[in-house]
């Protein structure tokens, strides 16, 4: 359910919705939100959503829009905003957080954030064949505010090279979820961790995963299981993004 900013809400992140309902010459509502995200480290998100889907976003480390318009809908998704002034906008938004999240901050009442401790899973994107390349899939769910950190390791030590994280997706319930994703290549004997860190967690989140070559055909589903709910979360995440926090009951 969605929350609109009132000076009662706790906010550690402010967000400004311009939400426009209309029609396209037929009976169906079609919903247009405009959406951005001040946070409290500094960092500015601007989104554009059609029907409870992301448009685009602004990548402000690169100065550039980013459309995620699927291209088998429309060839060259930048035509259909081509007379609107978008990243000029969402760099006037930008300017604007600063003034606003220490706006939001003194209307709060209560100065401790409300925050919601991470899941995690680990799982290869891939069925494990012995010495073939894969991907191991840390998926990391349900976290409030957006920001953790997640680290890897091979039999102990820490892991750089080949590691990615994602950026962050909202969930309908107001929290987030995102993946880090490293490259590996199954060996006998290799053990691998995943460790996620957040401000929820009273201690760092660690889920471990070793490569089973015995080629039980009950562990195929189950990874493949997984790898589906992960798939089909981004999916509806997709619907909202960096809604204000509330207090639980208002």
């Amino acid at each position: 359910m969605m929350k609109f900013f009132s000076p009662d809400m706790k906010c550690s992140a402010l967000v400004i919705l311009m939400i426009n309902s209309f029609c396209v010459f037929s009976q169906i509502p079609h919903k247009f939100l405009y959406v951005v995200g001040c946070f409290e480290n500094g960092t500015t998100e601007v989104q554009y959503e059609y029907d409870a889907e992301e448009m685009l976003y602004m990548d402000f480390d690169r100065d550039e829009v980013v459309y995620t318009v699927p291209t088998f809908l429309v060839d060259d998704p930048s035509k259909l905003f081509e007379n609107l002034h978008i990243y000029l906008d969402a760099k006037k938004a930008k300017r604007s957080c600063k003034a606003i999240v220490v706006l939001c901050k003194e209307e709060e009442e209560d100065p401790t954030e409300e925050s919601d401790p991470p899941e995690s899973i680990i799982y290869p994107s891939e069925e494990v064949e012995l010495g073939v390349e894969n991907s191991l899939i840390c998926f990391v769910n349900h976290f409030y505010p957006p920001e953790i950190k997640v680290t890897w390791t091979r039999n102990g030590l820490p892991v750089s090279e080949g590691a990615s994280l994602s950026r962050y997706y909202p969930n309908n319930d107001q929290t987030f979820h995102q993946l880090s994703t490293l490259t590996f290549t199954p060996r006998e004997g290799d053990i691998y961790s995943c460790t996620v860190e957040h401000m929820a967690l009273d201690r760092p989140q660690t889920r471990i995963w070793e490569p089973d070559f015995s080629h039980d055909s009950s562990v195929g589903p189950d990874v493949y299981c997984g790898v589906g709910l992960a798939v089909g979360l981004l999916g509806v995440a997709a619907g909202t993004f960096l809604i204000v926090k509330g207090h639980h009951g208002r």
